[in-house]
This record gives structure tokens, C-alpha cells and sequence, in this order.
């Protein structure tokens, strides 16, 4: 018996009065049915006069008659009607804790196949806006351990809150079941501060999930090595491309504004290898043109024996392994 006991309070609290909800309705009705058999032809007509009756709707299409059948259904007023009353309320204190569990971040993710985004800034809100308009369905988990919680209304993002050095952290992010991880700066560091979390991160990371493809955000050019000897498998040096693009802006010949330019070029489209085919081998450079327009691809350069040029011009013939690199849309 206590073996039984100890098993039913094992039950999540949810279960546990569901279960109890329902046996209680199923003993009144069963009762109400062998006292009163006229009233209550079969026993379903007893426990729906039970739920409803305990649920205080009171339809009136069943009612006891009988003194005993009276005595029952003050019983089943003074304990089912409590009994679910509590189980209502339970329920919606466990739908808002869930709610307000998963804003700040303490509820696990169960899924796989997913994209792992550490740390909450500009850069990956705007990354996932973009996923989101591309309609890509990707799910993400975001780590961040600065915000007390996550109030953006965004369906496909879970927010775990907490370090990604922390084991913890990853188990709850469920990063073994991941399919790819992004580790940004943290802006709110010094540069040099910044760098060394990041590094540290990817070692959790890569130490948790060995196989996982990880992008890292280094700021200094120095880190760059550390980051790659640290397994990031793509390294995004920022600053570098913020100094490229500053020089640009700089040096630019009006009206031609090279930041609007490339924003809208790499929200539009995205840089992609294609190998040429073997009808195109010995063929000038120019009919691969021909070729990738149909789709709308646009060649902006060119790996010959893994040596990439955007020197492009008429006079080059491809060869069997070229690849081109082109900009294609986004997919």
C-alpha cells in the first residue's frame, strides 16, 4: 500500500489531480446510479450529473430525488465541487509559471537539428529578424547570461539563460542534439575581455559537442589563431570588416552610398560556390555568365587550383575543377 503511495505522489501535480478528479466523478456516479437507477439509467448519466454538478454548471437534466441521493450530492458539493475548483486553478498557476519559466530562460529545450545563437545584442536580433522573413523555420536557442528575461514574442526562439561555459547551460540548451552554434562578442567588454570569452566558449562547446560546426565573432586579428586552435570552424573578424567598410564610405564617389549598398546586397543574396559542369569545361569565362544569369546567379569571381581571384576578365578559359564563386539568392 505504501509502495502505492509514494508512487502516486510521484505523479506530476497536473496528473495527480486530474486522476483524482476523475476517480472521485466516477465513485458519485457509480453511487448515484445504484441508489437511484430511475434518475440515473446508466452509470455515464451519473457521472455526468457528478461533473456537472461538482463543476457548479448545475443543467438540472439529472437530480436525486431520494434522501440518500440528496445526502450524496451534498458530498460530492462539499468535496468535488472544492476538488475542481482547485484543479482549475492549478491549472492556470501552472500554464503562467510555465510562461514566466520560459521567459527567463529555465525551461530545457527538447528538440535537435537546432542553431544555438550565444549572446543577445543587435547583430542577432537583426540575424534572427532575417531568418524569420526568409521563412527558414529554423529553431533556435539563444544563451545569454545578462537578461532576467526574454520578452520578445518570437515562436521559434527558446531563451536559456546562463553562461555557455557552464555544463549546465549546454545540457539545458540541449547543444549534443545541435546542428550548428553562433558565438558573438560580447560589446559590453573590452576588446581584448571580449576575445577570451568568446575562446572560452568555444572550448565548452567543442568540448561538449565535439562534431558541432561553431562560427565565433573575434574582434582583435591577434585572438584570430586562438579561436581557430580553439575549434571554431568559421572565425568573423568584425572589426576588420567595419574598418573595410569605413575605408570604403571614406573614399566613396557620390552618389554611390557602399553601406546601404552592401546591406541590401547581403540581406538579398548570399556568396555560394557552384562547380562548373562539364559542358562549360574549355569554354571562355563568359558562357558560364550565360549560363548562371538563367538563375539568376551573378559571378564575382573565380578558385582555380584552390587560388581564389575576383580578377575576372574575357581572356580566362575554365577548366575541370574550377569553381565559381557566385551571389545567389537567398535560399
Amino acid at each position: 500500500m505504501q509502495h502505492w503511495i509514494r508512487q502516486y505522489f510521484q505523479i506530476p501535480l497536473f496528473l495527480r489531480l486530474l486522476s483524482t478528479v476523475f476517480l472521485m466523478m466516477f465513485l458519485f456516479g457509480a453511487t448515484i446510479h445504484i441508489i437511484e437507477p430511475d434518475n440515473f439509467p446508466t452509470v455515464f448519466d451519473g457521472i455526468w450529473w457528478a461533473f456537472v454538478t461538482g463543476a457548479t454548471v448545475g443543467y438540472g437534466d439529472y437530480v436525486p430525488l431520494s434522501l440518500s441521493g440528496k445526502v450524496i450530492a451534498i458530498l460530492l458539493i462539499l468535496s468535488g465541487g472544492g476538488l475542481v475548483t482547485f484543479y482549475m486553478a492549478t491549472l492556470s498557476a501552472s500554464t503562467i509559471k510555465h510562461e514566466t519559466n520560459l521567459s527567463e530562460g529555465k525551461i530545457d529545450f527538447k528538440g535537435n537539428e537546432h542553431l544555438v545563437v550565444v549572446g543577445w545584442n543587435e547583430r542577432t536580433r537583426h540575424l534572427i529578424d532575417m531568418l524569420e522573413e526568409q521563412n527558414l523555420h529554423e529553431r533556435i536557442v539563444l544563451i545569454d547570461r545578462t537578461m532576467n528575461r526574454f520578452y520578445q514574442r518570437l515562436s521559434s526562439v527558446h531563451f536559456v539563460k546562463g553562461s555557455a561555459t557552464h555544463e549546465e547551460t549546454l545540457e539545458q540548451a540541449n547543444l549534443k542534439e545541435a546542428r550548428i552554434a553562433i558565438i558573438t562578442a560580447d560589446p559590453s567588454m573590452e576588446e581584448q575581455q571580449s576575445d577570451q570569452s568568446v575562446i572560452h566558449q568555444i572550448v565548452a562547446l567543442k568540448g561538449h559537442h565535439p562534431g558541432l560546426f561553431i562560427i565565433a565573432e573575434i574582434l582583435t586579428e591577434r585572438q584570430r589563431i586562438n579561436a581557430q586552435r580553439a575549434g571554431a570552424n568559421t572565425v568573423i573578424r568584425s572589426n576588420d570588416f567595419m574598418s573595410s567598410l569605413f575605408y570604403q564610405e571614406l573614399y566613396r564617389n557620390d552618389p554611390v552610398k557602399p553601406f546601404e549598398l552592401l546591406l541590401s546586397l547581403l540581406t538579398e543574396r548570399q556568396f555560394h560556390e557552384e562547380r562548373i559542369t562539364d559542358e562549360l569545361v574549355g569554354q571562355p569565362i563568359i558562357k558560364a555568365y550565360e549560363h548562371f544569369l538563367e538563375n539568376c546567379f551573378q559571378i564575382i569571381g573565380i578558385r582555380k587550383n584552390g587560388e581564389v581571384s575576383f580578377n575576372i576578365h574575357t581572356g580566362i578559359t575554365l577548366e575541370k575543377g574550377d569553381i565559381l564563386i557566385v551571389f545567389s539568392p537567398l535560399r
